[in-house]
This record gives structure tokens, sequence and C-alpha cells, in this order.
């Protein structure tokens, strides 16, 4: 599946996994080295998230159910817990430098394709 923003027509990531069981979202990115330019992992349902125990930065999207953009978190490091937003519905992990690289922005659209 790819990730795209709507509005700039570029592509946040060309393999997105998706973690919708209570498994896989627990699990999220723990136990990987890294996350790859062009890989994603989207969590749903997901409010907040942590990165604990992990061992890279990560770039992360809070999306609601029409996957609008409502919080931009760019180079998250290990070892942090979000707020919460009660408004998301979904939670899209990318690799450090994406939001920046693909210009997204609180408002956007992620298409998932």
């Amino acid at each position: 599946m790819h990730a795209i923003n709507t509005r700039t027509g570029k592509i946040l990531a060309t393999n997105v996994k998706v973690a919708d069981t209570l498994f896989t979202r627990m699990k999220g990115l723990l136990g990987r080295k890294d996350l790859p330019q062009g890989e994603a992992l989207w969590i749903k349902p997901c409010f907040s998230v942590h990165t604990f125990f992990m061992k890279f930065p990560i770039d992360v999207l809070f999306l609601d159910k029409e996957n609008q953009v409502i919080a931009v978190l760019s180079d998250l490091k290990p070892n942090r817990l979000t707020k919460l937003y009660p408004t998301a519905f979904s939670v899209l992990e990318l690799p450090t430098g994406t939001i920046d690289a693909t210009d997204t922005a609180l408002g956007d659209r992620i298409a998932m394709k």
C-alpha cells in the first residue's frame, strides 16, 4: 500500500504495513533496527504512541477518520510518549525526514492506495 499526500501529490511511503490487531498495534516498530525510506506503519485505531525501547527516531502523523492530518510530530526520539489526540483515529509512523521532504502539514489528507 502507498501513502500519498493529496495536497502535494508527494508519496510518503511505498510500503505501508497496517497494524490493526491488538498484537500488531502493541508491537508497532519494536524490535526493528530502523525504518527505511519508503516504509511506514499505519496503526489503527490509535490516538497516542510511544517510542520506548526503540532504537531510532520517527516522524509521526496523527490522522482523523477521513485521514486528515490533525497533528504532526517530526523526529520523535526514542523513549518518548506523545500526548493523547482524542480526535485521532490512526497514526502513520514514517522515517525521520519524511514530513519535511513531502511538505506534509496540518490539514493535509493522506490517501492510502
